[in-house]
């Protein structure tokens, strides 16, 4: 298999977890995403729903989880609809999941066909006073397709509109922002996948090698240890592309001289890792990209001592900024005095780092959690400060993912070379 199973109890605890927090006499109810077209009779990789899997462990289409808690029937509280394999489906795609592989992965005892589904909701819905749905609330989402869950929002509202319908997402992103051992086991492995990709590219980068050919030899690594591939788009920049903070062109050759920046890491079984690494194409450190990569990863260390529990995200990242702004001044890029004067909102600073510290990293690699929640132990963060000279095509950046702990962060990438006389000796072979 390409994954270690996962223990279904995992699965059956967060939905204890969530029927916790439900108000009395509610029911909820989960769709799977979509599998989305591309063009003529093309489709996108599925890609499941992550609250869906977080409750149910299953990653397939056409699957709805309801959650009834206060039925009368203890058969009704906890149903799975899946699809039903037909003969056609089977020579096509694979045969689905069975009954008993849907009740074997999930923990739920009632699982029934997809196409009950509608029958089902038309006999219950009536029973029950609130109705939780799924709407993707991240802050920083931008959704311009309309959903299966939004479809289903309206479909739902339009039949029982007199309803009271609830937000699911609040609940579980307070579940989902701190990991238990399952989870944090899985975003171990995502990264010791995301080591080895690391490793064997430092012994390819070398002049007149493309970003796009560092790309192949990074997703050969990480598929042939049992990850899908990548948990995002791979970021490689060369020169002015590493200051670039979303380049995923991946186009342009790398040039002796330059340094290129790699954020690109491995995913397993749908939990994700994050890593950014910059070296030297030619394997040696200028003195000027060695002060500024040294001046990134006292950041880096910096942040690491101030991510600790009670500390808030908006207080932690001016907190990294005064670190950044003293590294800045040290590199030359603007004097004491100016940055004395530059004013609250640190202009200067952000001209050359102009990005967040850290995010919640899980299921997704920008994970959910209630925004402005202090950081408590159990939840995992990436660190990733950079900083971006475009007037000298020069952009560092350094991150690791790391689980808040109560005495000390543990870092899940601390095996991944860091240090730049490592990554040169690494390069030298």
């Amino acid at each position: 298999m390409r994954y270690e199973p996962i223990c279904p109890e995992f699965f059956v605890r967060n939905r204890a977890n969530l029927r916790g927090l439900l108000k009395p006499n509610s029911m909820v109810i989960v769709l799977a995403n979509d599998i989305y077209p591309t063009n003529a009779d093309g489709t996108m990789p599925f890609k499941q729903n992550s609250d869906l899997f977080y409750l149910t462990g299953v990653d397939q289409e056409e699957t709805t989880l309801v959650l009834m808690p206060d039925a009368v029937d203890p058969k009704e509280r906890e149903i799975l609809f899946v699809k039903e394999t037909s003969e056609l489906i089977a020579v096509w795609e694979g045969e689905k999941l069975t009954k008993e592989q849907a009740r074997a992965v999930t923990g739920i005892e009632r699982i029934e066909w997809s196409q009950a589904f509608d029958g089902f909701l038309h006999r219950m819905v009536p029973q029950v006073e609130h109705v939780y749905l799924v709407t993707n609330e991240h802050l920083r989402a931008s959704v311009v397709v309309e959903t299966r869950n939004a479809r289903f929002i309206k479909d739902c509202q339009a039949r029982y509109p007199l309803h009271r319908y609830e937000r699911l997402a609040p609940l579980l992103h307070r579940l989902r922002m701190t990991k238990n051992a399952e989870e944090i086991k899985m975003l171990q492995r995502a990264c010791d996948i995301t080591e080895a990709g690391f490793r064997r590219v430092l012994g390819f980068v070398k002049p007149g090698v493309g970003e796009w050919e560092i790309e192949a030899e990074l997703l050969h690594e990480f598929v042939r240890r049992g990850s899908r591939g990548f948990a995002y788009g791979p970021i490689i920049g060369t020169g002015k592309n590493a200051c670039v903070l979303h380049y995923v062109e991946n186009d342009k050759v790398c040039r002796d001289g330059d340094m290129v920046l790699m954020d690109v890491a491995a995913e397993y079984a749908g939990w994700a890792s994050d890593l950014t690494r910059t070296v030297p194409v030619n394997g040696k450190f200028t003195k000027r990209q060695r002060d500024v990569y040294d001046s990134v990863l006292r950041v880096f260390r910096g942040a690491n001592d101030l991510l600790r529990p009670g500390n808030t995200p908006m207080e932690y990242h001016k907190q990294v900024v005064e670190l950044m702004e003293r590294e800045l001044v040290g590199l030359g890029l603007f004097t004491a005095k100016e940055a004395r004067e530059q004013g609250p909102d640190k202009a200067l600073v952000k001209k050359y780092f102009m990005h967040g510290t850290s995010h919640h990293l899980g299921l997704d690699v920008h994970d959910v959690a209630p925004p402005h929640q202090p950081f408590a132990e159990g939840m995992v963060f990436t660190i990733e400060p950079g900083i971006y000279i475009r007037e000298e095509a020069l952009g560092v950046r350094l991150e690791n993912d790391f689980v808040v702990g109560k005495d000390g962060n543990f870092d899940l990438m601390g095996k991944i070379p860091i240090e730049a006389g490592e990554i040169e000796e690494l390069m030298r072979g």
